[in-house]
């Protein structure tokens, strides 16, 4: 019998030392409380049994979609678990898509489906939220890119989110003052509106964007930059977003060497982070660069499990994920916050009818058309006020104030229709008063839809310029 056995069965009052006895006990409790905390939370336990492209492709398990998964690496892998999530099934075959790099699997290599929440590789179904990342870079698993320390005091929580009913939502009755001059007067945005700036590539979109997150009126920014490449982060935070921006911004980063499924999921992450504030009142500014990398991501998934491809290689569900996405945005409940947001939208080849750009046209509230000919004419911003609407404009300003934007937009027109006329002086003045006065005030018009990007042209002052200049041609 051990000396433990026998101290236990003598009388505590012929004990020398009650209170070392209780330590002991406390001592051994919490020793083994820290190794059943520390065992496995695994339920279920498969194998790999083919890789072919993204997706790897396992039996022995039965989970649902967007269930998180570990996959066992060799052991001279530098990482010895590759984290993964369920995104699609045929009868007993689970499709599981990678978040990061599997080198190092084997064939029949173990999957370990996750539960709970307590271990750290865990947590990539759970989110960090709230406060404590303004003025932090994440990636798209709510993991620090920058080096100012972990996130362990914030609250975490998953992903998805129930919609908002419909008629329960704010309406769109208040303007927004972006502080980009042809914006605020012509193409005026409302508070929890959805706009989408379409380009190509180079013609200035990052740089627009960077000046609406400095200077719009919004309480929080979050920016998501999906696909971009991993220069082009780095720059938009220190040269285009600076620090000032920085400071009341969260930006969640997935670049275009990520996982496809990371690209989504960054996506969904940053929606997350403007929903989270808004819930909380806040009236937020939403940045995502781009929605179109996004729905990239989504074909490649789509097109790696097997669903055929249908409009120019997109598969149906990419269409259905772009709505998902974007209708997460918008106001809140009535009284509470909002979230406005602007998302790019690439037009390969500058074809406005390529099919995302068309799918992202019908869905959201207004579009910013960004022209390469104004780009290359040294036209700056690049935006083509003919081919830009927005839809809530009617909503939030007076009748006398769209008046002036229609008429504005119809002397710019006017001109542009004559202006092989003009350019050969084959135009006589006297025969079209209307477009006399478009040639006599089109300097004037183009000096104000430029603006230098350290420029800020706030709403007060917007109005009365405008105020100033239709006014001449009436």
């Amino acid at each position: 019998m051990t000396s433990d056995a026998l101290d236990a069965r003598q009388p505590a009052d012929s004990d020398p030392a009650p209170d070392s006895h209780a330590s002991r006990w406390r001592e051994t409790l919490d020793k083994v409380s820290h190794r059943v905390e520390a065992l496995s939370h695994y339920r279920h336990e498969g194998r790999v049994v083919r890789a072919t492209g993204l997706v790897l492709e396992a039996v022995g398990l039965r989970l649902p979609l967007g269930s998180a998964c570990l996959i066992e690496l060799s052991a001279q892998s530098e990482e010895r678990y590759a984290e993964a999530e369920v995104v699609g099934f045929a009868a007993e075959k689970l499709f599981l898509m990678p978040l990061g790099a599997t080198s190092g699997l084997l064939p029949g290599a173990r999957v370990l489906a996750l539960s709970g929440n307590r271990l750290d590789v865990a947590s990539a179904r759970r989110f960090p939220l709230g406060d404590t990342l303004l003025g932090r870079v994440l990636d798209g698993n709510g993991r620090p890119l920058d080096d100012l320390g972990p996130l362990e005091q914030s609250r975490h929580a998953p992903l998805d989110t129930p919609p908002i009913n419909p008629l329960a939502r704010a309406p769109i009755d208040t303007a927004v003052d972006v502080g980009i001059r042809s914006i605020n007067a012509l193409l005026t945005v409302g508070r929890g509106q959805r706009m989408g700036l379409f380009a190509g590539s180079g013609v200035g979109k990052s740089v627009l964007l960077g000046m609406m997150a400095r200077f719009t009126d919004a309480d929080v920014i979050v920016v998501g930059l999906i696909g971009e490449r991993g220069r082009e982060v780095q720059d938009f935070i220190q040269n285009i977003l600076g620090k000032a921006g920085l400071e009341r911004a969260v930006v969640v980063a997935a670049p275009a060497d990520v996982s496809p499924l990371q690209r989504m999921q960054g996506a969904a992450y940053a929606t997350r982070l403007a929903e989270d504030f808004r819930d909380q009142g806040r009236n937020v500014l939403l940045i995502m660069d781009s929605l179109t990398r996004y729905a990239m991501a989504a074909r490649e998934i789509a097109l790696a499990i097997g669903e055929p491809p249908a409009t120019k290689g997109y598969p149906p569900s990419v269409f259905a994920k772009l709505p998902a996405l974007v209708e997460r945005a918008g106001n809140g409940k009535r009284g509470g916050g909002s979230i406005t947001a602007f998302y790019t939208v690439l037009a390969e080849g500058d074809d406005q009818q390529d099919p995302i750009a068309d799918s992202a046209r019908a869905i959201l509230d207004g579009h910013i058309v960004l022209s390469r000919h104004l780009a290359e004419s040294g036209h700056y911003p690049a935006i083509d006020i003919e081919a830009s609407i927005s839809r809530a404009m009617p909503a939030v300003v007076p009748g006398q104030r769209l008046r002036q934007a229609q008429q504005f937009k119809q002397m710019i027109s006017r001109y542009q229709r004559n202006r092989d006329l003009i350019n050969v002086g084959a135009y006589v003045k006297g025969q079209d008063p209307q477009l006399d006065q478009a040639v006599l005030l089109y300097p004037r018009l183009e000096a104000f839809l430029q603006q230098r990007m350290d420029d800020v042209a706030d709403m007060p002052h917007t109005l009365s310029d405008l105020e100033r200049l239709v006014p001449e041609a009436n």
